[in-house]
């Protein structure tokens, strides 16, 4: 599975995230700007010892994460989509693709992918999740749907 973070901007987040990434064999695609540097204390702490077993790529933009891998099939979430992420049969080189904290996904990459939009169900007029318990819900779900493979 791979996780894409698009303009992350909470190191501790983003670290929890890589986490998450190293114990399921997940590769993480971070797109720049960052909110932070790589080298943050809060980021390596949040991420602990697990960074040597991380498959982390950085990219210039959105689309140059597309570009690298044509073949892909991205999944947005999105608290604005209409579709659950339960109701999606996940592949394991599927691409689950969130947005910086404060602001979510760009409108125009969730209007230009409408049927591979998702959203993890929450109460109404409530703002979202954390985006590291996202990541870790939409993640397991996918893993889960394939038999957790590779994990014990």
């Amino acid at each position: 599975m791979h996780i894409v973070l698009v303009e992350p901007e909470i190191p501790n987040n983003t670290g929890n995230i890589s986490r998450t990434c190293s114990v399921t064999g997940s590769s993480l695609h971070l797109v720049r700007p960052l909110g932070f540097s790589t080298d943050d204390k809060h980021l390596k702490r949040a991420g602990l010892d697990y960074w040597q077993y991380l498959d982390l790529h950085y990219y210039d933009s959105f689309a140059e994460v597309q570009a690298a891998h044509p073949e892909g099939r991205f999944f947005f979430a999105s608290t604005k989509a209409k579709k659950s992420y339960t109701e999606v049969s996940y592949g394991p080189d599927d691409f689950l693709v969130f947005g910086k904290e404060t602001a979510g996904l760009p409108l125009e990459l969730l209007e230009a992918n409408p049927e591979s939009c998702i959203r993890i169900p929450m109460r109404p007029n409530i703002r979202s999740l954390n985006l590291a318990n996202s990541v870790a819900i939409v993640l397991y779900e996918a893993l889960r749907q394939q038999g957790f493979p590779e994990l014990c």
